[in-house]
């Protein structure tokens, strides 16, 4: 969709949002803010889509509540600033926001917000509003992930090639929505956690080597990486390879790039990736390649998240995912990727993960 029509939605929608609060005021009503409910209660699995949804719980805030005022005029406040960002056709960091909106309200010792967690709950709040993501509202997040791969994009008027950016490979930022493709040449994408192993690879030219794009972030993925891989998914039909630690946290990363987040369930449809694969690293790859020694013994942190993730419904009944949580909590311990640098400093390159893929040894 072009940027201007994006700019044009979101716009709309804002002042759509405004107007009825506006009529409501005008037919002496208590103004009102409908919006799904977004709580566990009301996040439901799609087994169709493959994805989490938000149920068709709606509640109700009121302005004239002692309860819900505060949350309403932060709503509105937000609202405004989104529009005058829109309006200007400028970008501001969720902080940038928290700060906009922080001041005290006239005639008071109250300031409309106090900590960023009011303001960020007040964007997403927007989201569910306007059916807008965050992004189209021109709220962005910080930059934190890396990509490297045979691409030439366009962003923002520069010409950008993913395979002549040197060691530190093309920064990701926070909206990918607005980038255009001009070339894509790869087979596959492959996503890992750690932006150490991402370096490892990129300094072994392992992505063209193997005709891949290769994505990285420092731990759980941002909806900036995640948009940006569900495009290459969607627009070029590039099968997705996740690699991550042998721990519930690894595990967990994988299946909010697969299935969503319970927290960003009302934007599933922009993020989630139904078809992407689990590479590694896998118990079995524990027990094949003797990295047993490498253990890092489990916290009773690390085991009730194991406890919790095995008995997510996409899990539940998936006999190869219990095999694995099965094996991991055997071990009663984690295996981070980075282990396999003990088999050789470019083995993971040069023998793990050709193996794996050529052989399809994949988790769904």
């Amino acid at each position: 969709m072009p940027k201007k029509k994006k700019r044009s939605i979101a716009k709309d929608e804002l002042k759509k949002f405004g107007k009825k609060l506006a009529d409501d005021i005008k037919r002496g009503k208590n103004p009102e803010i409908t919006l799904p409910v977004r709580a566990l209660s009301n996040i439901i699995f799609d087994k169709k889509e493959c994805k989490l949804v938000l149920g068709e719980n709606v509640a109700k805030r009121y302005f004239f509540n002692v309860a819900h005022a505060k949350r309403f005029l932060q709503t509105v406040e937000i609202a405004s600033i989104c529009k005058r960002l829109i309006d200007e056709n400028k970008h501001a960091s969720l902080r940038d926001v928290f700060y906009m909106a922080k001041r005290t309200i006239p005639k008071t010792k109250i300031n409309i917000v106090d900590q960023q967690s009011e303001s960020d709950k007040a964007i997403e709040d927007l989201e569910l509003i306007t059916n807008c993501s965050r992004e189209m509202l021109h709220v962005t997040a910080n930059k934190n992930g890396s990509v490297a791969g045979n691409v030439i994009i366009e962003d923002r008027g520069d010409r950008i090639d993913w395979s002549k950016l040197g060691s530190g490979g093309w920064s990701i930022p926070s909206v990918t929505d607005e980038i255009e493709f001009k070339k894509v040449k790869a087979k596959y994408v492959l996503y890992m956690e750690k932006a150490a192993v991402w370096e490892r690879l990129h300094e072994d030219r392992f992505w063209e080597k193997n005709k891949c794009i290769i994505m990285s972030s420092m731990g759980q993925t941002t909806r900036g990486i995640r948009r940006l891989l569900q495009r290459l998914y969607e627009e070029f039909d590039l099968p997705i390879y996740v690699l991550v630690d042998n721990d519930p946290w690894g595990i967990y990363i994988y299946s909010v790039i697969k299935y969503g987040s319970i927290s960003l369930a009302h934007i599933s449809g922009k993020l989630a990736i139904p078809g992407v694969k689990f590479l590694g690293i896998s118990a079995d790859d524990i027990e094949k390649y003797g990295l047993q020694r490498h253990f890092i013994k489990f916290t009773d942190k690390d085991i009730n998240r194991l406890k919790q993730i095995s008995q997510y419904a996409w899990f539940k009944n998936n006999k190869a995912w219990q095999r694995q949580f099965k094996k991991m909590k055997q071990n009663g311990a984690k295996v981070e990727i980075q282990a396999l640098s003990s088999k050789g400093i470019s083995f993971i390159s040069e023998k793990y993960l050709p193996e794996k893929i050529k052989s399809k040894d994949f988790l769904d």
